[in-house]
């Protein structure tokens, strides 16, 4: 009767669990008894019931000790919680479910060191005494069948801890690393994963397959149980992918869980939902929310001063984080509020917006980015954008190909734009060295780069008006067209071909005839080897868009368009 009234708990009946809980009438079970009421008013978050039902348990048993510290982590009380844990495992001796809870101390302080050294401790133990449970047997791409939600895998601590290894590298920002320790952990069919294994396998192959990470957390969202952050994030995913309405439906239909949020997301995703249909007063709701985030920054720099006025190390360490925390929090208000205005091109509001903001996010490299790329668009602040740009492209210059193709392109815009050419030139020397070397490494690897270099400078004479030199750049920017002709590659060149079909239509002017072969010739190349090439992104929520974009989302399609559009003008 009592493992039955467990099960009930498990499937979330809480009400009739406590109910339950209280016909058991054997006194062998009174202490089990009073756990389980604990854990029902746990799961519950009510803490104060759960605290004074564990506090009727004896204070020598080591669940006692790990009960509290279950408490303290719901109270964001971290160290104290690991403190807890720490003791019941010195009674009881190495537990993996001990071990993951200290794992989990460290990770919500950010000592993502300690939490892997716990971490790879119950990995190691796991493989050692079970090998039969296949750990990593996946991301090496052996087929290996199922091993069920069995009691072993569960005493072992090991969906936990490889779900919590995933959560840290994500935090790292090494996603091949996140995604790698959701395939290492035992193989278990869809519809056996849990609820955290399944919302973080949403989140980490998002890009991926956008669709099947929508599925999921929709189909999560639908549970009982089901991770807290599930709706926060899948908002956070719809306003990401545009999807707008969704976004406010979901909010509207689960209102309960809008208290549960972070107020500052809930404030935030309000203000990209209003925004569709009144920018002005989306824009006033991020001010107020910057406000509120710049008061707070303001408050929490005074504290880490004073601390280091005291010499203590400890409180400057937390406050740092702190400030750290509100600033992350901070960074996508101020980007939303100056996507109002670079939407509408009005890139000196958008400067305005993040000088603003100068004293809380010099060091920041996504603002230093949006800086540059907005001083960039202006079209006469070249020299200030290469401020911006040159520390990002040094900071990485060893290993440059790990910076984004387009803020290479623009450095070397701005390098030609205000007469430094040979800085240009030894840049683009730079890209073509490590590409090559890549080649060598794998030659089967695409890379784009030095391609999307050239084909914004030669996007740049074509907007300049000088299309014989923009578009044979274009043209030569792109060759092997195995290797260069991709969905971001196309987007430049197509838009340098439009260009030049309009201006020849409208007579605007003339172009020799043998440039007007090479542009036959290559739309010829680009529809041959274009076949498998998509032009966009399909959209991961409308399966009518899909079927209406197939066949016609080629590149292969397009050229042969932008070629009957070329031989219609030029009559040729």
């Amino acid at each position: 009767w009592y493992q039955r009234r467990v099960r009930v708990q498990k499937s979330c009946q809480y009400e009739a669990a406590m109910k339950a809980s209280f016909t058991v009438d054997n006194p062998s079970f009174k202490e089990k008894v009073v756990k389980l009421q604990a854990a029902i008013k746990y799961d519950e978050d009510d803490l104060q019931g759960a605290k004074s039902m564990v506090e009727q348990c004896a204070s020598d048993d080591p669940d006692t000790e790990n009960n509290l510290g279950c408490l303290l982590v719901k109270e964001k009380r971290y160290a104290e919680a690991c403190k807890k844990f720490t003791a019941a495992m010195n009674v009881k001796g190495y537990q993996p479910h001990l071990s993951y809870n200290i794992a989990l101390c460290h990770y919500y302080m950010k000592q993502y060191a300690l939490a892997l050294k716990n971490i790879a401790d119950i990995i190691e133990k796991g493989i050692r005494e079970h090998p039969e449970l296949s750990v990593g047997m996946q991301t090496e791409g052996i087929d290996v069948r199922s091993v069920g939600n069995s009691m072993t895998l569960h005493e072992t601590a090991l969906v936990e801890a490889f779900n919590l290894k995933a959560a840290i590298e994500y935090q790292l920002k090494n996603f091949e690393g996140a995604q790698e320790a959701l395939t290492d952990m035992p193989p278990r069919s869809e519809e056996e994963l849990d609820c955290v294994t399944l919302h973080n396998q949403a989140l980490m192959n998002m890009d991926s397959s956008p669709t099947a990470g929508f599925e999921k957390l929709q189909f999560l969202l639908q549970q009982n149980e089901c991770p807290p952050e599930t709706f926060g994030n899948l908002l956070l995913l719809y306003v990401k992918h545009q999807y707008f309405d969704q976004a406010a439906d979901v909010m509207a239909e689960n209102t309960h869980l809008t208290f549960k949020m972070d107020p500052y997301l809930y404030e935030y995703l309000d203000a990209i939902i209003v925004q569709q249909s009144s920018p002005e007063e989306a824009f006033r709701r991020f001010d107020d929310i910057a406000n509120r985030h710049t008061d707070n920054q303001r408050k929490i720099t005074k504290q880490v001063q004073e601390c280091r006025q005291n010499n203590d190390e400890d409180a400057v360490k937390k406050a740092v984080n702190e400030y750290d925390e509100a600033l992350e929090k901070y960074i996508p208000v101020l980007m939303a509020q100056a996507k109002i205005y670079w939407d509408k091109t009005n890139y000196n509001m958008v400067e305005k917006i993040f000088r603003k903001s100068v004293e809380f996010c010099n060091e920041h490299d996504s603002w230093k980015l949006n800086v540059a790329h907005v001083l960039f668009m202006q079209e006469n602040k070249y020299k200030e954008a290469i401020g911006f740009y040159e520390p990002i492209v040094k900071k990485h210059y060893d290993n440059i190909l790990s910076v984004s193709a387009i803020v290479l392109a623009n450095l070397c815009v701005s390098y030609i734009m205000t007469s430094q050419n040979e800085e240009a030139e030894d840049l683009m020397r730079k890209i073509e060295k490590e590409e090559e070397q890549m080649g060598y490494e794998d030659p089967e690897r695409k890379i784009y780069h030095l391609c999307i270099v050239n084909l914004v400078i030669g996007t740049l004479y074509c907007a300049k008006g000088n299309f014989e030199f923009g578009i044979t750049r274009v043209i030569k920017s792109m060759e092997p067209y195995s290797k260069k002709l991709g969905m971001d590659t196309w987007h430049y060149a197509k838009r340098c071909f439009l260009g030049l079909i309009e201006n020849l239509a409208k007579h605007m002017i003339m172009v020799r005839d043998v440039v007007l072969h090479d542009c036959i010739q290559f739309l010829e190349h680009a529809e041959l080897y274009g076949k498998n090439v998509a032009c966009r992104i399909q959209p991961p929520l409308s399966a009518a868009a899909v079927h209406e974009l197939q066949g016609k989302n080629t590149v292969t399609y397009e050229a042969r368009l932008i070629k009957g559009l070329l031989l219609l003008v030029c009559d040729l």
